[in-house]
């Protein structure tokens, strides 16, 4: 066995490993989930130490490297993420899922926050991979979300022992159609520990360094800063699919740093950008509009109740997170958040809420109990749609693992 570094306590990983002369290769199956997509790799192929982990996984993707040319990776934020999947860890779940956000600049793989639509592909891969009994024709798939403790059930449908992938629900950002599989985040709120509102309060000043700001921080899926596009001098609805400079892009890092500083989760002298890149995520939201999506085809404003754009990884998203979604469902029903003032308010009292973006339309189905001190989420469901694209061994040079 090669000599490495990085390999203590992994050298029965070095002896079941797959070589090809100076390569080593592991079982990889690349998927497209919702409107994201990359490796979903199983627990017990990957090496149990931190820091060879994610020397492997930043090989298979090719980073770091702006085009990624040599692994994996798409170049963008949707296209550079990691799904680690094993056995459940908690006596409630199926399966133990470890989302990864492989940064493409640098050397790191943030394992912080979740991948709404990452999460999708959990249950397909689950249950095509035996680790889940499979059961016709929709089987449930209770998933352990390592990141944030919290525990994902999604609803996958099945035909004769694997999941089909042709249907009639739509992602937007996706093209065509797919089968619906129908993802329950009722437990993931509160992914601080502090409940959906973790500052205690739906709307505050924060003060950045660009000035007092109104911002809405909901923790959801994803702990998410609300904001105006206003603040950085958007408007509606062109901010939808706007082309961000650099200014605009540092007056938003700079207001998410600050809510970072809010929620503890930094600490004076650091950067945001350095410490957690990818949580709090930070979203702008208006009322309904008519404006054109990045595919040039009109959305009306009586087509959706929310108009809405996000960051990821310090550039916009292309779409729409899914965990996200969930967020945003959540806060428009609780009153007084930056989201239930812009939402339209006929949709806040029952039925899903349909969030226009960049690429068109997504639906969230929340549920708020209000009645107690604290608000609390009962239901937040969307249907997202995934599809297996590859299965095989992906190789890495053993140079990278050193």
């Amino acid at each position: 066995m090669t000599s490495h570094a990085s390999d203590r306590g992994d050298t029965g990983w070095w002896q079941r490993v797959r070589r090809r002369g100076d390569q080593v290769g592991i079982p990889c199956v690349f998927m497209r989930a919702g409107t994201s997509r990359g490796a979903f790799l199983r627990e017990e192929d990957l090496p149990t130490g931190a820091a060879l982990r994610e020397k492997l996984i930043l090989a298979i993707y090719g980073s770091p490297d702006f085009r990624q040319i040599d692994g994996l990776g798409g170049a963008t934020s949707l296209t550079s993420k990691v799904a680690i999947v094993g056995p459940p860890t908690r006596p409630d779940a199926d399966v133990d899922y470890t989302f990864g956000q492989v940064r493409i600049d640098e050397a790191r793989v943030d394992f912080k926050g979740n991948c709404g639509n990452i999460s999708s592909g959990i249950g397909p891969f689950a249950i095509e991979e035996g680790m889940v009994p499979a059961t016709s024709p929709v089987t449930a798939v209770r998933i352990h979300l390592t990141n944030s403790s919290a525990l994902l059930v999604a609803e996958v449908p099945v035909a004769d022992g694997l999941c089909p992938v042709q249907g009639d629900a739509q992602v937007a950002g996706v093209p065509g159609r797919g089968a619906p599989i129908m993802l329950d985040w009722a437990d993931v709120s509160g992914t601080l520990g502090r409940g959906l509102l973790p500052t205690g309060q739906a709307c505050e000043r924060l003060p950045t360094a660009i000035g007092e700001i109104d911002v809405s921080i909901v923790d959801a899926g994803n702990v998410t800063v609300f904001v105006r596009p206003s603040v950085f001098g958007l408007r509606a609805p062109d901010f939808a699919t706007q082309r961000l400079d650099a200014e605009a892009l540092r007056r938003i890092e700079a207001v998410r740093h600050a809510a970072a500083l809010r929620l503890d989760m930094v600490e004076q002298g650091q950067r945001a950008a350095d410490v957690t890149p990818t949580i709090p995520k930070l979203y702008m939201v208006a009322a309904p509009c008519d404006y054109i999506d990045a595919n040039g085809l009109p959305v009306a404003a009586e087509d959706h109740d929310l108009l809405g754009r996000g960051m990821s990884m310090g550039m916009p998203h292309a779409a729409y997170a899914g965990t996200v979604a969930v967020c945003t469902g959540a806060a428009a029903l609780i009153d007084g958040t930056l989201v239930n003032e812009a939402a339209r308010p006929a949709r806040l009292s029952g039925g899903g809420l349909r969030i226009g973006h960049p690429m068109g339309i997504l639906e969230i189905h929340a549920r708020v109990d209000q009645t107690g001190p604290f608000p609390t989420l009962e239901r937040a469901a969307v249907v997202r749609t995934a599809r297996r694209i590859m299965e095989g061994i992906v190789y890495v040079p053993l140079n990278r693992l050193a």
